[in-house]
């Protein structure tokens, strides 16, 4: 008995193997616990196991790694055409050792400990960043029933914390405390982002792809680490655009009988990466507002007759083109000479 390829379906304490000889005979189909799973592929020879890229699937494909496998993981969505009727583990396993096996199947990388820890600070990060908004939303909200209202964007968040915190007489009394414990709350979600945007901070002087990164008109700190963390090895993608379209960052296709009919971004990779960079985009775009004259001609013509949130995932796109090629090329960004 010689198993070639294992179809390997994970969860926290019970796991399903499906394995399979050269010829795609059946030679396993069995449910492991957690301290059997180890076990098992240790006394197995080197074989290609197949995962489903979900939680944990790192962690599992760093510790079959050391023991000498071929480990692959896959997006859940591409496994799901080779899953026949019925959803169970075994189903599962099998579709998975099915679908590691065919030559055009897209594979995930796995994380090194390290750029895993960078990921989940980032996922913290956003974490902390939707509960501060969440906050801030309800806090606005409440104060308009009082006629308080304040303007948008950083200035206006001020404001209406200091509003709650000086208990103004507008408000009821009872609502007043609660008001300032809000307050209160949203201040120490900001301090710990302050906390967390050092850290990502300092993890980038010195690191040489972060500098070569941030180089890039709109990329900083955050985003170039969260390229590293999220994004992996660039250079699976054969060019920019491919990249590009991993981030969901090109039209939906929807395109039939020879006639092309291209619609929205197809918004179908990762959504922190790719908020990051229309966010960066939106800021090159506010400074070319303000100083035209260093804008690039492809921005300005751009921003005429398309609009800003158009012209926004547009650079974002070409940002993400520009990423590719450093990660894959070398160098830095160099701001291109404006014709005369």
């Amino acid at each position: 008995m010689h198993i070639a390829t294992v179809g390997l379906d994970i969860a926290k304490h019970v796991f399903q193997v499906h394995a399979v000889d050269a010829d795609g005979t059946v030679v396993i189909r069995k449910r492991y616990s957690r301290a059997q799973l180890m076990e098992f592929f240790e006394e197995l020879p080197s074989c290609l196991v197949g995962i489903e890229a979900c939680g944990t699937a790192h962690y599992w494909g760093r510790q079959l790694q050391a023991l000498g496998h071929d480990v692959r993981l896959m997006p859940a969505h591409y496994v799901k055409p080779y899953v026949k009727r019925g959803k169970n583990d075994a189903a599962d396993a099998e579709g998975i050792c099915e679908a590691v096996t065919r030559p055009t199947m897209r594979f995930v990388p796995i994380k090194a400990p390290d750029t895993q820890a960078l990921a989940l600070m980032h996922r913290l990060r956003t974490q902390f960043v939707g509960q501060r908004t969440g906050m801030l939303n309800a806090l606005r909200a409440g104060m308009a029933e009082f006629g308080i209202v304040t303007n948008q964007g950083l200035g206006g968040a001020t404001e209406i914390l200091r509003i709650a915190c000086a208990g103004d007489e507008r408000l009821p009394a009872m609502i007043r405390d609660a008001y300032k414990l809000l307050a209160d709350a949203i201040r120490a979600v900001e301090a710990r982002l302050v906390i967390l945007d050092h850290q990502i901070s300092a993890s980038t002087q010195f690191d040489d792809t972060c500098k070569r990164l941030s180089t890039i008109p709109g990329v900083g700190p955050v985003t170039s680490t969260t390229i590293i963390a999220l994004a992996g090895d660039v250079s699976r993608f054969p060019s920019g655009r491919d990249f590009a379209a991993w981030l969901g960052l090109t039209p939906r296709q929807n395109s039939t009988g020879g006639k092309a009919r291209l619609g929205r971004i197809t918004k179908a990779g990762d959504q922190t990466l790719r908020t990051l960079l229309v966010l960066g985009a939106f800021s090159v775009i506010k400074r070319a507002r303000v100083a035209p004259e260093k804008a690039s001609r492809w921005l300005m013509a751009l921003m005429e007759r398309r609009p800003p949130l158009v012209a926004a995932v547009a650079l974002a796109n070409k940002m993400a083109r520009i990423i590719w090629a450093i990660l894959t090329r070398g160098g830095t960004f160099r701001t291109p000479a404006r014709a005369a």
